[in-house]
């Protein structure tokens, strides 16, 4: 063989050699081509998975916070209602209980008053003997037995008769009308005499 061709099989099997790279380059970028697109594709299905995900879990919040809100405007409409019911109860109790403390008032004045009558008519028959009485003694015993029954009316009502008279001054039981000299001197700070008598 010469050299000639020696040359040109060397250059035939670099050329099949390139060849052969090519091809194989060609094969290797087709391959990988594929899996870019194929990767690329993935990653789209899963881009467009996660956006699914993520509005249908924005609805999911969107349901929950529109459930939630609806759950608290009834609960609101409830208390409204519930504060009218209670307000309407409570001006109703006010409004009977007024009533009730004058009916009261009137039937305990009533009462007091009526108890108070039979008093009237013992003071009544006391003036009449008055005038013709003669034992002036049993005039003031039947006037004492009448001030006797109203005193014993006064205490049935509650109302008690203030101590005063040689008692230490107390601004809350009594009034001073005017400062003098204490006759003695254990009377110093004391009321010495009882003007009024206080209840």
């Amino acid at each position: 063989m010469s050299n000639q061709e020696v040359n040109d099989n060397e250059v035939i099997n670099q050329t099949d050699k390139n060849k052969r790279e090519q091809s194989e380059n060609t094969a290797e970028n087709q391959q990988e081509f594929t899996e870019k697109q194929t990767e690329e594709t993935e990653n789209a299905d899963n881009k467009r998975k996660i956006g699914k995900k993520k509005k249908a879990s924005k609805n999911d919040e969107l349901e929950k916070i529109e459930k939630v809100l609806e759950e608290t405007r009834y609960k609101l409409s409830d208390i409204n209602d519930r504060y009218i019911r209670l307000s309407a109860e409570f001006d109703n109790y006010r409004k009977r209980t007024l009533k009730e403390k004058t009916d009261m008032i009137k039937t305990a004045g009533g009462l007091v008053l009526a108890d108070v009558l039979p008093i009237i008519d013992d003071f009544e028959r006391a003036l009449s003997v008055m005038d013709k009485a003669i034992d002036i003694q049993a005039v003031k015993e039947g006037v004492d037995l009448i001030y006797n029954k109203f005193k014993d009316f006064v205490k049935a009502k509650g109302i008690v008769e203030i101590d005063a008279l040689h008692q230490e001054f107390d601004t809350d039981l009594h009034e001073a009308l005017t400062k003098i000299t204490a006759p003695e001197e254990k009377l110093k700070g004391k009321v010495v005499d009882v003007i009024q008598q206080g209840y």
